[in-house]
């Protein structure tokens, strides 16, 4: 069985990795960035659910019919996507998302209780890409390997992507965690409609610059090897090995 580190080529660490970012590689890894974190369709339907909740309760006050809601068009969302046969991984990581707060909202009778388990994923989450990044281990490597077709090569055959991929998942691990020292003290000690309304507008700006540094360090680290090629050429070359069958 193929490492998913390993060389299987022995020029495969050669000089093609060690050249600098070409205006394509800077483009294909804007695309794919794009593509893992939703793009702007994504983005709305991750924002939509909270924006409503919170435009409802700050007229009305009503946690209940602000949860429905918010519920409501979080799973109209994800049906929309099902009926248009579009992927669906961003819509249903939200509307799972959603269903939690509103859980939690409906059993506390609270509004701040809608807002409560995803800052706690998001502290989690910026803790997550800090340690990884400091272990050596970044978390975005590993959820972008794939996307780029590289799986954790990384790791073991491209150490200037390794260092981008650290270096980004800081990033990321920094903005989640001063992100949420700004709302955690305004849950704790704000009311529910100023801690729904800032939290809309950093919702945002944060996601904006860790994506944008992301680019930025990728853009300009050696391009991906692509193992799915790799394997690929194996496969050829020893089926053309083997002969054609009698």
């Amino acid at each position: 069985m193929t490492s998913l580190d390993k060389p299987t080529t022995p020029d495969s660490t050669g000089p093609r990795h060690a050249a600098g970012p070409s205006a394509d590689q800077k483009a294909v890894t804007q695309a794919a960035l794009f593509d893992a974190f939703g793009g702007i369709r994504g983005t709305v339907e991750t924002m939509l659910p909270g924006l409503l909740f919170v435009m409802i309760y700050t007229i009305n006050k009503d946690v209940k019919w602000s949860a429905i809601a918010a519920g409501a068009v979080a799973v109209l969302l994800v049906i929309v996507r099902l009926l248009r046969k579009d992927t669906v991984k961003h819509a249903f990581s939200g509307v799972f998302g959603v269903g939690v707060g509103v859980a939690f909202a409906l059993f506390t009778g609270s509004a701040k209780g809608f807002y409560l388990p995803g800052m706690i994923y998001g502290v989690g989450l910026g803790v997550a890409f800090t340690l990884s990044a400091l272990v050596g281990f970044p978390l975005l490597g590993v959820i972008l390997g794939p996307v780029f077709k590289e799986n954790l090569s990384w790791r073991t055959r491209n150490p200037g992507r390794k260092k981008a991929y650290v270096k980004a998942s800081l990033a990321w691990g920094l903005i989640f965690l001063a992100k949420y020292a700004i709302l955690f003290p305004l849950y704790w000690w704000g009311d529910a409609t100023q801690l729904g309304w800032v939290l809309i507008a950093l919702k945002l700006p944060p996601m904006v610059l860790a994506v944008y540094f992301t680019w930025v360090f990728l853009a300009k680290a050696p391009p991906p090897i692509d193992v799915i090629a790799e394997w690929e050429a194996k496969e050829a070359a020893e089926a053309a090995a083997k002969g054609p069958k009698a």
